[in-house]
């Protein structure tokens, strides 16, 4: 079937805005046997007069009026696609996909966007909760377009993953507690302890914490989310191992944090495929390297 060209239909409301042939082919810089030739190939094409003539005024039929409602809003529609295509090649607009883990959403990731809708309002970033793993997988099928992921990762071809930020592990514990002021992991050990279900590489990095000095412990509950973690914490429950970003807030005034003994560190990179990169999704790694932190 024979679509109906959007030219035709800018010729048609052209004529009903103008009330005139004539007057429609200067407004859209057309040969006037041009318009004419438009209106007669869309009422071809509808099987009924869109335009009603009569003397020297132009006005729609009753079903010109209904297309022209139509029309009206497809040319919007076709006006906003095109701006939002020319903003994005000039780098103004467009969607990233981005995966990370909720430690990083919480703290670090609002600091970038607030940064990237300050100076880009009309690059949209939409963020996915993943592990590590689901990330990479994400970007290797196209389904994302940045990631960040914890730190160190078997390569990946057709991905760039580079160290973006490297934070302490502290040991988070009911403020009530008597903690001394450098946690080990043997006194660790003999609490009760909330930490990071196993399929989270901070999981497999305070086991190596916690075997390194002969320890074992069972946890009372494993998650995998920060906060609620933190939750538990304040609540007594228990005392946990989690990053310590600099700039993320004072923890619960029932929650007291203190230095591992030896110190544990949480690197984290940032991973996106090789190759050239589209504008936004290299605006949004920019705002993210300026958060950049090595801490020593």
């Amino acid at each position: 079937m024979r679509e109906i060209s959007l030219d035709r239909l800018r010729t048609l409301v052209a004529i009903a805005d103008c009330g005139s042939f004539a007057e429609a082919a200067r407004k859209l810089h057309l040969a006037p046997p041009t318009v004419s030739l438009h209106i007669t190939e869309l009422e071809e094409r509808i099987g009924a007069p869109l335009l009603l003539r009569k003397r020297a005024q132009v006005r729609p039929s009753a079903i010109g009026e209904t297309l022209l409602k139509y029309a009206r809003r497809l040319l919007e529609e076709a006006e906003h696609a095109l701006e939002d295509v020319r903003r994005q090649v000039q780098g103004l607009g467009g969607r990233v996909r981005l995966g990370a883990s909720t430690g990083a959403i919480a703290y670090l990731l609002p600091q970038a966007l607030e940064a990237l809708a300050r100076d880009h309002p009309g690059v949209d970033v939409q963020v996915a909760v993943q592990t590590s793993q689901e990330t990479l997988s994400g970007l290797s099928r196209g389904a994302l377009d940045i990631g960040l992921v914890a730190l160190p990762q078997t390569p990946v071809p057709g991905l760039s993953v580079k160290p973006w930020r490297r934070d302490p592990v502290m040991a988070f514990m009911p403020a009530h507690w008597e903690p001394p002021a450098r946690v080990s992991a043997q006194w660790l050990a003999a609490q009760p302890l909330i930490l990071n279900d196993a399929s989270t590489r901070l999981s497999r990095l305070t086991n190596e914490w916690f075997a390194a000095a002969g320890q074992r412990p069972a946890p009372r509950i494993e998650l995998n989310f920060t906060d609620a973690i933190k939750s538990l914490v304040a609540a007594g429950y228990g005392a946990a191992l989690l990053p310590h970003e600099r700039t993320a807030p004072s923890p619960d005034p029932r929650v007291t944090m203190r230095p591992l003994r030896p110190p544990l560190w949480r690197q984290l990179g940032i991973a996106h495929r090789a190759g050239e990169l589209d504008r936004p999704t290299q605006l949004v790694l920019d705002a993210l390297w300026r958060l950049r932190l090595n801490r020593k």
